[in-house]
């Protein structure tokens, strides 16, 4: 039974683990992040490559010897690009959001104990 017991409790400090909280709520957030930009990816190949494909008479890249390769090729750019400005739109947010941070407080408290030290050294009290 104390075998039992120290795999249970093995098992239970490796959950407890920060690291392994972290990875299953990235591979959460990653699944439905991965359909965010499934959906994106089909937008933009709907409104984009679909008209083209068309003015150049093309039914299916698909069907080509290595249409396969090259529909992968276009998924990987689009979802890399996709990814990037969603990375960047949030780098953006986080610098607008570190430029707006509050007033150091000791700085405050210092510049009003000087402020306040002038005005007594101008009534020379």
């Amino acid at each position: 039974m104390a075998r039992a017991r120290s795999f249970f409790s093995d098992f239970k400090d490796f959950i407890n683990q920060g690291n392994v909280v972290d990875l299953a709520v990235a591979v959460v957030i990653g699944g439905a992040f991965g359909k965010v930009v499934d959906a994106v990816v089909s937008l933009v190949m709907g409104s984009l490559l679909e008209p083209a494909m068309k003015a150049a008479n093309v039914a299916s890249i698909a069907s080509w010897p290595a249409g396969s390769v090259i529909v992968a090729l276009i998924n990987f750019v689009v979802i890399a690009f996709v990814v990037f400005v969603i990375v960047r739109a949030i780098a953006a947010l986080r610098r607008g959001q570190a430029a707006v941070a509050p007033p150091d407080p000791q700085a405050q408290l210092a510049a009003a104990a000087t402020r306040l030290a002038e005005a007594l050294d101008r009534r020379q009290l």
